[in-house]
């Protein structure tokens, strides 16, 4: 019998080792296994954490310090605060215009009949003084025969001593010349019809400009009244660029500036003009300022109507006095109403302080600062995000949580659970 309690004791007693054996060693090697199989993000995010839970004083500015495999795993990178010269690259997209203080447009001055047409298609170029259409109208023998007249009478008043005479005389005659000149017949037309004495039934219509027909609103043998729009003639040699800008690059899109500009048409070439114009208002509905270019055209390379890529070149090397400081633009973390940076401690490996910064305008790859930090301190621009998870966390100052404000998920919860 005690043989029998023996073994049964022994059996009982190894049992419960074995249970107590399987407890302890299980739990611990589940959690080896899991670790193993985390995200190396999931890693990353627990030894910020980790870090950042080490006491600080609250009257100082934000700080949180990381042991160097922290850093690794964060992938922490900084960059030095610098002073230098930055070019701005503005975007301008935009449509070839005409021109409009090249372009005419020639309307009758006087109703009739267009018994000739020397343009007959659009497109067609003109010189300066090319006859254009020629029109029959009986106003025109009327007023013609007028001057006619008058030139007539007075001629024969040469000889006579009665000044009043003459002096009616003369008016009558320029108020003639003058009608004509208002039905649109210029001086060496008026005078071949002094010279010749008799009236013509018809009026040449020339071109005021060399360039090229881009409307033509009659055909040979209309009828055209006062005020009908007859043609247009645009200088094709000098053109407008008409483009759009956003309200952000407004600043750097000064009168007088150099752009170039390429074209589908001839990929690789680059185009150059000149800011002439900026719209005093913006699109209410595109939110962007017209833009207009001036642009030579001597070779005809450009066309009306073709889609432009511009861009100007503008390098900043003053601002506010001085060389621009700069940092580049993956460093700020950007609210909307606040930019905050994380700046390396000069004294402490691994520790850093969240900084609130002012920036000026984005300078390509860089943004201009312009208060908040000094030249030579050196701010994180990679890893930054990880660094403020952490500090949001801890609720201690952060880019979501300034510093004296509840932070965000308590500015949403009912007072009772805030408290």
């Amino acid at each position: 019998m005690k043989n029998i309690k023996f073994v049964l004791i022994a059996f009982t007693t190894s049992i419960i080792i074995a249970f107590f054996v399987g407890y302890m060693i299980g739990p611990h090697s589940e959690k080896k296994v899991e670790f193993e199989k985390e995200d190396p993000a999931q890693v990353s995010s627990k030894m910020i954490h980790h870090a950042s839970s080490i006491p600080m004083d609250e009257s100082k500015a934000p700080v949180i310090t990381l042991s160097t495999t922290a850093q690794k795993l964060a992938q922490i990178e900084v960059s030095e605060v610098i002073r230098k010269e930055v070019i701005v690259s503005t975007p301008l997209y935009g449509t070839v215009d005409y021109d409009e203080t090249k372009l005419a447009k020639v309307t009758t001055w006087v109703g009739g009949r267009i018994d000739e047409l020397f343009v007959d298609y659009l497109g067609i170029k003109v010189e300066k003084g090319d006859p254009i259409a020629i029109i029959y109208s009986p106003e025109l023998i009327t007023a013609q025969s007028e001057l006619i007249q008058s030139r007539k009478v007075l001629n024969e008043l040469n000889e006579s001593t009665l000044k009043y005479i003459k002096r009616s005389s003369d008016l009558t005659q320029y108020a003639a010349y003058k009608k004509l000149q208002l039905l649109g017949i210029n001086n060496d037309q008026i005078e071949d019809i002094i010279d010749l004495g008799e009236p013509k039934d018809h009026l040449t219509l020339y071109a005021p400009i060399s360039g090229t027909v881009i409307h033509l609103g009659i055909q040979e043998g209309m009828y055209v009244e006062t005020g009908n729009n007859l043609f247009a003639i645009a200088d094709l040699s000098q053109l407008w660029i008409i483009c759009d800008a956003y309200e952000s690059d407004l600043q750097w899109i000064q009168l007088g500036n150099e752009v170039d500009f390429t074209l589908e048409a001839f990929p690789g070439k680059k185009f150059f003009a000149t800011v002439s114009y900026i719209d005093p208002f913006v699109n209410q509905k595109t939110r962007t300022i017209r833009v207009r270019l001036n642009v030579a055209n001597p070779e005809r390379l450009l066309k009306p109507g073709m889609f432009i890529q511009a861009n100007q070149q503008t390098l900043i090397d003053k601002f506010d006095g001085e060389r621009p400081l700069v940092i580049p633009i993956s460093a700020p973390l950007l609210t909307g109403t606040r930019a905050v940076v994380y700046v390396e401690s000069p004294e402490m490996a691994g520790e850093y302080e969240g900084r609130v910064i002012e920036l000026g305008p984005k300078a390509g790859k860089y943004f201009i600062v312009k208060s908040g930090l000094e030249e030579g301190e050196k701010v994180v621009t990679n890893g930054n995000f990880k660094i403020d998870s952490a500090m949001q966390i801890e609720a201690r100052p952060s880019m979501m949580s300034p510093a004296g404000k509840k932070n965000v998920i308590e500015e949403n919860l009912p007072i009772s659970y805030a408290e």
